[in-house]
């Protein structure tokens, strides 16, 4: 069952919606940085399919605020540890690169194994001048554990697959953040009943139909 968020939720519905509230999460050099990386993306798009044509006029509804929207359910105290916020199967940079650019000062780690992928985040990255993002160009399986302060992943795996595969990077304290658009009930009421009890589906700002299963460690 989809949960509220403890705030109040407005539903954005235009790209000025989703402009102005990334915006409200931003200060003047990261819209810079976002327009930068909208810049690079569209034109890296002509190359590569890193977005659906169809999705780059309303770039900032369907890709940037859906990214911005995960720092809601983070707690304060979250990245106060030092450990990265870990990004699977990133594609375009998303959440990872817009988390990064809205959020500098955090050690961002995006997984994309896909070597063209991985040489335009790379690109986007020293262009945008991001010094705390890394770029881990493998396999989630061939990665050297280590542990996450907030796990993330958009349209990465299954959930059981994502549980699997993310468990080496995971602590007690990890947050999970998992946009699964509008498979995420279904997914998350699939799972044995100890995994469901660790979760939960928000709703997405960005689609009234799409949830984000969030661990309840991040409520």
């Amino acid at each position: 069952m989809i949960q509220q968020p403890s705030e109040s939720r407005t539903q954005l519905l235009t790209e000025q919606d989703a402009r102005d509230y990334v915006a409200s999460l931003a200060d003047g050099l990261a819209m810079e940085r976002l327009e930068r990386f909208a810049g690079l993306l569209i034109e890296e798009n002509r190359r590569q399919n890193l977005i659906a044509r169809a999705t780059e006029g309303s770039l900032w509804l369907r890709h940037f605020a859906d990214s911005a929207q995960l720092l809601r359910h983070v707690p304060r105290e979250t990245m106060a540890s030092g450990e990265p916020w870990l990004d699977l199967g990133t594609g375009a940079g998303f959440p990872g690169i817009v988390i990064a650019i809205l959020r500098p000062d955090w050690p961002i780690r995006l997984v994309e194994s896909r070597a063209r992928r991985v040489e335009f985040l790379e690109r986007a990255r020293d262009l945008i001048a991001l010094p705390e993002c890394s770029i881990l160009g493998q396999r989630m399986e061939t990665i050297a554990p280590f542990p996450s302060a907030v796990l993330s992943a958009r349209a990465f795996a299954p959930l059981d697959k994502l549980l699997r595969l993310s468990a080496p990077f995971s602590t007690k304290r990890t947050v999970y953040l998992l946009p699964k658009g509008r498979s995420a009930a279904h997914e998350l009421s699939g799972q044995r009943k100890a995994i469901r009890a660790m979760f939960h589906v928000e709703h997405s700002l960005t689609d009234p139909s799409a949830g984000i299963i969030v661990s309840h460690t991040g409520s």
